[in-house]
């Protein structure tokens, strides 16, 4: 059973958002691409999502939206999970993280294009544990990530 790790959200942001409208084409089959990115402080004992959401018609990006959710993890978390220069988060806990960033995407994506057009264009479910495949590990040297 995978222990439990205490956490709270402790920031959000637009890190990138544009409506590329040349690029658009009417009537064109669109696509989503998802990527998806983690960071982690060792000092502050956060760890970050970052994830980027490209709409995409003929090859071409006519939205993109990428945020980042922050999370402080518990010092009694973090403690167990660092082992020497490497902290290690199971792939059920960071699933959860993904969980409630995409969610977050959501919401921005139509807070940001709310009364436009593009507006239609709603992030799709996504199978998470597609994107989280394996316990994530972060290394550190000097106190930073590498």
């Amino acid at each position: 059973m995978d222990k439990q790790i205490g956490f709270k959200i402790v920031g959000l942001r637009t890190e990138q958002f544009a409506t590329l409208e040349e690029n658009f084409v009417e009537k064109k089959k669109s696509e989503v691409i998802t990527d998806l990115e983690f960071r982690a402080n060792k000092e502050s004992h956060q760890i970050g999502v970052f994830s980027t959401f490209t709409f995409k018609i003929a090859k071409k990006p006519f939205i993109i939206l990428q945020i980042s959710c922050h999370f402080m993890i518990t010092d009694e978390s973090w403690e167990s999970c660092i082992d020497g220069s490497t902290a290690t988060f199971s792939k059920d806990f960071m699933t959860h993280l993904t969980v409630i960033t995409i969610g977050t995407a959501r919401g921005i994506l139509h807070s940001k294009t709310e009364g436009t057009s593009f507006n239609r264009f709603l992030l799709p479910t996504i199978n998470v544990t597609e994107l989280v495949k394996e316990d994530v590990k972060f290394i550190f040297q000097n106190n930073e990530e590498k």
